[in-house]
């Protein structure tokens, strides 16, 4: 581009005296006050305090154009007019009108701005950047190139620096000056490598004046509810000039690179909301990665430049490491390949047509080749067989050794056989290639003429006008060099008895290299699209226009987002939405074993929410049971079989002797609604006493004693008359604390005998023996020993709702009352007796449960029924076989300790509650005044889902993450948890 260096190879002003700053501002603009060097990377700023307001001197380096410096103030001038609700530094004008100012310093001539303190605090570190907080960086973005779309102010063409059209010269000159060589000749081939994408589009992009610097320095932040940084201002138009429309954009997006976890697909957000605004055209989307290339590595470049002229700049040198972040970032994937995935994101695939192929791959490929399914869906999968190393070897010799003589695998698709566990890395699941198993020998033809080159010791590269075909497991009979269509390259090579041929299709990129196996679903449609199906080349031309999955497989990828948001749609438009889902954008999830989760993209997930399914998910001998049950017969209670007795007296077994009788449901309301009729049955009353803050289901009586404001936020004054409340025994928040909170229970006896006295004894007294909503927090010593007593002092019942806290899952107890010492009158119990399946049960005494003949007979369609009965069958003896209850015991407690280390070092966590793996944290924003941390727990749960792990708020206050896992949790799973839950409360959500 022929720039003159030295008016682009800007030397950094030296510091400025402060006694010489406060003439300045006196002299000049009339201003007294305090300063404080604020650092810059060329120029000087500095904070001034005054009694009336905060502004900020802005000491311009001698090469910046007074005019340039005019054209910045007029520019904010016009967006703050055109942006109301946005900060900006509006200048002021000096003592003689103008807004800059002259002044020498040190024998320097120099010029100055007073501009506006704009509040709010800069993302100045590198801290984990959430999807909206990217989100609002594009918007500004696109906010400031509408506003500036038609502004006059600096379109002097000038050479600078940061513009990036002429970003290749700056860093071509700057190189060969830095230390390190090795870095500078890799910042080099990818600046050449991007300028030669961007080329092509250089003269039919858009050009205006922009900001130039939209990035996380140069944006001001306020915390917003979920505690995240949200900006709100922007600041510094020192950069301030004509560009490409798309270079805002785009050093937006370089911004956000180097940020915690952060890779080229976390700027997507900026990308639609930049979008949304400011709509990007074709060539500008195409260009938009080569620029961010571009831009990071002029930073790179000018960052180790400019300590290298002044060694003293702290600024500079500190940025110099997340400069290479950024750089780093942005070439971890080829442009070609980030291209593709914006046009995938902005619903504009591009459409590449392959060359038709003159010769069969495989010609003596039969043309019915089996396809395994390797899916998250797939029925061969089972039982976590998809964690085999071998898996997809072991399902195509069964494939083969039943009389296929090939199988292949799918292109584009998500395996779940390279689906990771305990992994905050989501594993690279998309298949870009197919890989191909046969029986016996099989010739390699080349398909088209081309170029062949050797890989490996069977890899085999035929490169054909910018296409590549790469064979693996060849056993190669060319030489390198030209072959023509139909050429034999080899034979499929046989190694320990197995031939597999790999079939890959590449577009070559131009940083060279090939492209991986399998790809990362954020970024899968991308490489999908560089990396096409080969399926044509060696199926039939009518079989594989008849394979399901004949389409593009890019094209493929899009229908498959579709397909996912159609579905939340459908959920929203056919399934009631009071019944919510986690999450706001949830994944689709299709696979569950043991503790894990696994999205239809093959993401897996550390389960730590589902207390349902106690056993853990897909647990072979429950299946198998509820398999051969099924096929056996299920039908209801009412008929006579041997199961639904074999389930009563195991469940009376686990029980102290007087509670010796059993009703059978299907669900946790049904049970306490239950349990509620047995005590208005045998008391002859209706009146109940209920924890506040408490859960117990969704029928009219559980309802009714449900005192949650979180499930229902009318919970206490729509309480039916007969339901009474007592404070909640929390003795972490509530009215009586630590030691105090042994005056819980007495003040509820109190309430109970009083009750009495007012002529309203009570038939019962619902409580969970463990306090489940509150987090896992254990009542108070004593109290239900002391409620009890008072509950059957006025001829009441005592009824324990053991639906969520039974089961072993305290570790300690099997029973959440045995760790209180006292026998209830009425247990209930469902969720994990069932492991995810309708099953609960009621179990009293014999004379309770007889004396519900007065309200009639009891049915439940579903409870006890053969299949249900052998469901709870199963689940006892899987816990008792596998030991769970000890494993609650001894990695709940485990996860605890970790959990308590946590909190010795995060503030934002006020307590851990629970036992076992009945465990709940609590997030506090001040531990003296407990403020509940409500948007931030939301925001940590969203944060850890990204991080692979599963959890949701509880509690009235929502701000108590619950944590309830399978009970087969492993220690490994207990500390990815709590890696994972550290990384966040030390990096961000």
């Amino acid at each position: 581009m022929g720039i003159p260096s030295a008016d682009w190879l800007v030397r950094p002003i030296g510091p400025v005296d402060e006694a010489e700053v406060s003439a300045v501002l006196a002299q000049r603009f009339g201003v007294t006050g305090t300063v404080h060097d604020l650092g810059s990377q060329q120029d000087r700023n500095y904070r001034v305090r005054t009694g009336t307001g905060d502004y900020v001197l802005k000491i311009a380096n001698p090469a910046s154009d007074p005019a340039a410096l005019r054209a910045q103030c007029a520019a904010v001038e016009r967006l703050s007019d055109a942006m109301s609700g946005l900060r900006l530094p509006r200048a002021h004008a000096g003592v003689d009108g103008e807004v800059v100012q002259r002044f020498s310093a040190g024998g320097v001539d120099l010029v100055c701005r007073l501009l506006d303190y704009v509040p709010g605090e800069p993302i100045m570190d590198s801290r984990h950047l959430a999807p909206p907080v990217v989100a609002r960086l594009g918007e500004l973005a696109g906010r400031l190139v509408a506003g500036l779309a038609d502004f006059a102010g600096a379109e002097q063409e000038r050479p600078l620096l940061w513009d990036l059209r002429n970003a290749l010269t700056v860093v071509e000159t700057l190189a060969p000056h830095l230390p390190d060589q090795e870095r500078a000749a890799r910042v080099l081939r990818a600046s050449r490598a991007a300028h030669t994408l961007l080329e092509p589009y250089a003269d039919r992009l858009p050009v205006q004046v922009i900001h130039g610097d939209v990035t996380d320095n140069n944006v001001v932040c306020e915390p917003a509810p979920d505690g995240r940084r949200m900006p709100v201002g922007v600041i510094d138009f020192g950069d301030l000039g004509l560009g490409w429309t798309v270079a805002e954009l785009a050093v937006t997006c370089a911004s956000v690179l180097h940020h915690h976890g952060a890779g080229p697909a976390s700027v997507l957000p900026a990308v639609h909301a930049f979008h949304a605004v400011r709509p990007l055209a074709n060539e500008e989307v195409d260009a938009l990665w080569p620029l961010v290339v571009l831009r990071t590595s002029v930073m790179v470049v000018s960052g180790q430049y400019d300590t290298l002229l002044d060694p003293d700049n702290s600024y500079a040198a500190v940025a110099l490491d997340r400069e290479w972040a950024m750089f780093e970032a942005a070439v971890s994937v080829p442009a070609e390949v980030m291209t593709a995935q914006l046009r995938h994101a902005l619903g504009r695939p591009s459409a590449q047509l392959l060359p038709v192929a003159e010769h069969t791959l495989l010609p003596g490929l039969p043309d019915d080749v089996a396809s395994l399914d390797l899916s998250v869906s797939s029925e061969e999968l089972h039982t976590g067989r998809w964690l085999a190393p071998d898996a997809e070897t072991a399902l195509a010799r069964a494939a083969l050794t039943a009389g296929h003589t090939a199988v292949r695998t799918r292109h584009g698709e998500y395996r779940l056989t390279r689906t990771t566990v305990d992994d905050s890395v989501p594993a690279a699941t998309c298949a870009l290639g197919v890989e191909l198993h046969l029986a016996g020998p099989a010739e390699i033809r080349a398909p088209w003429a081309g170029m062949v080159t050797r890989h490996g010791d069977t890899g085999v590269t035929l490169h054909t006008g910018g296409l590549d075909l790469l064979l693996d497991g060849v056993d190669a009979e060319v030489q390198p060099g030209p072959v023509s269509a139909g050429q034999p390259l080899g034979t499929v090579a046989a190694r320990e008895g197995v031939r597999v041929l790999g079939v890959q299709l590449f577009r070559p990129c131009a940083t060279g290299g090939r492209p991986p196996r399998f790809a990362a679903p954020d970024l899968a449609a991308g490489w999908l699209e560089v990396c096409p199906d080969p399926a044509r080349l060696f199926l039939a031309p009518d079989a594989s226009s008849s394979a399901p999955d004949d389409a593009p497989r890019c094209a493929r990828d899009a229908q498959q987002a579709v397909a996912e948001t159609e579905l939340l749609e459908r959920r929203e438009h056919s399934f009631a939405t009071v019944q919510e889902h986690y999450f706001e954008t949830p994944p689709q999830i299709e696979r569950g074993w043991r503790h894990h989760l696994v999205d239809t993209r093959g993401r897996g997930y550390l389960d730590m929410l589902n207390n349902v399914t106690i056993l853990g998910h897909g647990h072979p001998g429950l299946g198998e049971a509820v398999h051969r049950q099924w096929q056996r017969l299920n039908t209801n209670s009412r008929f006579h079989y041997a199961s639904v007795v074999e389930l009563s007296e195991r469940l009376t077994g686990l029980l102290p002797a007087e509670l010796d009788t059993v009703f059978l449901v299907n669900s946790g309301s049904e049970a306490v609604d239950l349990a509620l009729r047995l005590a208005w049955a045998a008391t002859g009353r209706q009146d109940v006493v209920a924890v506040e803050e408490a859960y117990h289901g969704w029928t009219y009586a559980s309802d009714a004693v449900s005192t949650s404001i979180a499930d229902n936020p009318n919970a206490l004054a729509s309480r039916p008359p007969w339901v009474h409340t007592v404070a909640a025994p929390n003795s972490y928040r509530g009215r009586h604390r630590g030691p105090q909170s042994r005056r819980y229970a007495p003040e509820a006896a109190a309430m109970i005998r009083e009750l009495a006295d007012q002529g309203r004894p009570l038939a019962a007294f619902v409580c969970e023996p463990y306090y489940g909503n509150a987090g896992g927090m254990a009542l108070p010593d004593g109290y239900l020993r002391q409620v009890y007593e008072a509950t059957r002092d006025v001829g009441g019942l005592c009824v324990a709702d053991e639906v969520q806290v039974g089961y072993g899952r305290l570790g300690s107890h099997f029973w959440g009352f045995e760790q209180q010492g006292v026998v209830p009158d009425i247990v209930t119990v469902a969720k994990a007796m069932g492991n995810g399946h309708p099953l609960g049960a009621v179990i009293t005494r014999r004379e309770i449960a007889d004396a519900y003949r007065t309200q009639g007979y009891f049915f439940s369609s579903a409870g006890g029924s053969p299949v249900s009965s052998v469901v709870g069958l199963t689940v006892l003896d899987a816990l008792r076989d596998e030991d769970l209850q000890t494993n609650a015991r001894e990695t709940g407690t485990y996860l605890k300790d970790r959990l308590l280390e946590l909190a010795e070092r995060h503030s934002l966590i006020g307590a851990v509650h629970g036992s076992g793996l009945y465990l709940g944290v609590e997030f506090v924003r001040d531990r003296e005044s407990l403020e509940p941390a409500t948007g931030e727990t939301a925001a940590i749960c969203d944060r850890l889902r990204e991080l692979g792990v599963i959890v949701q708020p509880t509690s009235d206050r929502q701000c108590v993450l619950k944590i309830k896992p399978p009970l087969c949790l492993t220690r490994r799973s207990a500390d990815v948890f709590a890696d994972a839950l550290d990384d966040v409360l030390t990096h961000g959500w």
